[in-house]
């Protein structure tokens, strides 16, 4: 089976610092994705770019295996900490360890966690009509199940 290691140092010498890993995963048959992206988002020339530094360092006659090379779908999970610095700003859905989903702004990330403001409307005590509250929710990485970015057509 093809080290993984491997795989991720030959990925990382195509990557400049605008670019990172998402995932690297190799199957016990070889099958090899890679997931890569960007703060500016990530081009097919990168991806190819990516792909043949990896193919052209890995020896088939050696071991056989496919490979793809791609960027993480929008509606995927994020995995690493930088996807969560690429959408700070941007709206995201976050399901919490206790299964509560928020939906709002990413405001901030750290080395710790994250702050995500929502706002919704909610009937509040001395008024008539639903008043619309903001609160901000300080999550730790491991308080969150899943997050993945908001995609808007407006």
């Amino acid at each position: 089976m093809i080290a993984k290691q491997k795989v991720i140092d030959l990925v990382n010498e195509r990557l400049d610092d605008q670019m990172f890993i998402v995932d690297v995963t190799i199957s016990s048959s070889n099958d090899i994705n890679v997931y890569v992206d960007g703060f500016n988002g990530i081009t097919i020339e990168q991806c190819i770019a990516v792909s043949r530094n990896v193919e052209h360092n890995l020896d088939r006659e050696e071991e056989d295996f496919s490979l793809q090379v791609s960027s993480p779908g929008l509606t995927e999970s994020f995995k690493v900490r930088q996807q969560y610095e690429k959408y700070t700003g941007k709206e995201i859905e976050v399901l919490t360890a206790d299964s509560e989903k928020l939906k709002g702004l990413l405001l901030e990330n750290s080395e710790d966690g994250i702050v995500l403001e929502t706002s919704k409307r909610e009937k509040v005590e001395g008024h008539k009509k639903k008043q619309l509250v903001v609160k901000k929710h300080n999550l730790k990485y491991d308080e969150i199940k899943s997050a993945k970015a908001v995609i808007s057509f407006k």
